[in-house]
């Protein structure tokens, strides 16, 4: 299944956390392990036993599996990602609208009001890939960078297309 690059950032993130976390600290891995186990209803000592053969098998595997949730064949969260992405769009098209109003409660000319919208959209749209990096534990440099080109080439087709069949002026 397809995900979402910052869904993916984000397990990405965890999956580094947890290989350190593993390679520091593996006898809190392997209590924390026997933990999870031991809420699921078996009993201390079995608990222990298959944390301990399923470290010694696949320890990562393990963690991701058990502790984080993260499976190789369901990771994808395809209604969180589209809510998600309907409100992260809906607050990025505000913005860039209240940035072309109040150009034009200054009478921008028409150019400086593009200019305007050009530039706050390519800003919100940085700053919301930062946000959801750093919400998700990714980088937010490449977050934002992702974004950014993206939504930019959006921007630069879009003018393209109203260039070509004459909507765009300027």
């Amino acid at each position: 299944m397809f995900q979402v690059s910052s869904q993916a950032d984000t397990e990405n993130a965890d999956i580094e956390m947890e290989k350190h976390h593993l390679e520091h600290h593996a006898e809190y891995e392997l209590t924390e392990l026997t933990e999870i186990y031991v809420e699921r209803g078996l009993d201390q000592t079995l608990a222990k036993q298959v944390a301990t053969k399923l470290m010694d098998h696949d320890a990562l595997g393990a963690h991701l599996r058990d502790e984080l949730g993260i499976h190789q064949r369901n990771n994808a969260r395809p209604l969180m990602a589209a809510t998600t992405s309907a409100i992260t769009f809906t607050l990025g098209a505000a913005l860039p609208l209240l940035a072309a109003y109040t150009a034009i409660i200054y009478q921008l000319a028409h150019t400086q009001l593009l200019q305007v919208i050009a530039f706050s959209s390519l800003l919100f749209l940085t700053l919301l890939g930062v946000m959801a990096a750093k919400a998700g534990g990714a980088s937010p440099t490449k977050g934002a960078i992702r974004v950014l080109f993206w939504g930019a080439l959006a921007m630069l087709i879009t003018s393209m297309v109203g260039h070509l069949f004459g909507v765009v002026a300027g």
